[in-house]
């Protein structure tokens, strides 16, 4: 038997498991992509509880990609990850947390496609440090309103003295994130979310909803606000999707963001590639940024 192939210290089983079918990439590009990419993701991921996509037989094609989503840790992980015991509704749950490189390619062991992030970060995980706008488009919405919808809520967010940052989200969304100081509650930021997400439909209803059924939205953006209540999660930024071609979810910077800019550029094969490239990270300013949800918020809003 041949010995398995180590990154990062961790032992890849399987390693020419193909996972993504239409780039061709297997478990071992996978494991060598988180630990390229480690520098750039481990800020956006140390200390946050994680709900993540497995898929141990990689993307199928079809209604069954083979998936299913992993919110609590009572399964076998490999050591280097960290489990923290949170309390919910009615119980408490167990989860992961991915703090160092051998952690990362330690989901990619786990076959882990998709690493989702809680707004929080352990202990302090009653005072989220972000809020995430999610633009979500129906199936007729095309890719230059999603980018114009995203500088909408920049501008809208700029009325408020407020900055965002954007990313894609390794589908035909965008994500605009709101970094934070970590005193407001988790129900102070989903009152803002819900705020600005109605605001931003009553200013252009022909083009964005709320509305959370997928039939009946096919030629409007979804402003997902429910992304900061307590528990849910979004994409973090460079993971992977569990998607046939293997698309990222990449932060760029506001003047990078074009019709040109499509999503389907940011893949496994490219990303590594592109970090290296960058003299600047595009959202050297989100670490520096130190705001709060103004006084006034929710009021404000009906005014613009």
């Amino acid at each position: 038997m041949s010995a398995r192939p180590v990154v990062a210290g961790v032992g890849i089983s399987h390693p020419d498991r193909v996972l993504f079918p239409a780039a061709e990439a297997t478990k071992l590009d996978l494991a060598r992509y988180s630990a390229a990419v480690a520098d750039w993701i481990l800020p956006h991921v140390v200390g946050r509880p994680l709900t993540l996509v497995r898929c141990p037989a990689g993307v199928r094609a079809g209604s069954d990609p083979g998936c299913f989503f992993m919110k609590h840790s009572k399964v076998w992980a490999p050591p280097t990850l960290r489990r923290v015991r949170i309390r919910e509704k009615t119980k408490i749950g167990e989860y992961l947390i991915a703090d160092s490189v051998a952690a990362l390619v330690g989901l990619a062991q786990m076959d882990v496609l998709e690493i989702h992030t809680w707004n929080a970060r352990f202990p302090r995980i009653e005072q989220p440090d972000r809020i995430v706008i999610d633009l979500d488009p129906g199936d007729r919405v095309e890719w230059p309103a999603v980018v114009d919808a995203a500088r909408l809520v920049r501008d809208m967010l700029g009325a408020l003295r407020l900055e965002g940052f954007v990313k894609t989200t390794g589908g035909r969304g965008l994500h605009v994130v709101i970094p934070l100081i970590p005193r407001a509650d988790w129900t102070e930021c989903l009152a803002f979310a819900r705020a600005f997400a109605e605001t931003i439909v009553g200013r252009v209803p022909q083009l964005f909803t709320a509305q959370f059924a997928k039939r009946g939205r096919e030629d409007k953006i979804l402003v997902d606000y429910l992304r900061n209540n307590r528990t849910n999660t979004s994409i973090a930024a460079y993971s992977t999707r569990a998607k046939p071609e293997a698309t990222v979810s990449v932060p760029i910077a506001w003047s990078d963001l074009s019709a040109a800019t499509t999503p389907e550029r940011f893949t496994i094969a490219t990303v590594a590639q592109r970090l290296s490239r960058l003299r600047v990270d595009p959202w050297k300013a989100y670490w520096t940024t130190k705001q709060q949800i103004p006084r006034g918020a929710l009021r404000a809003l009906e005014t613009l």
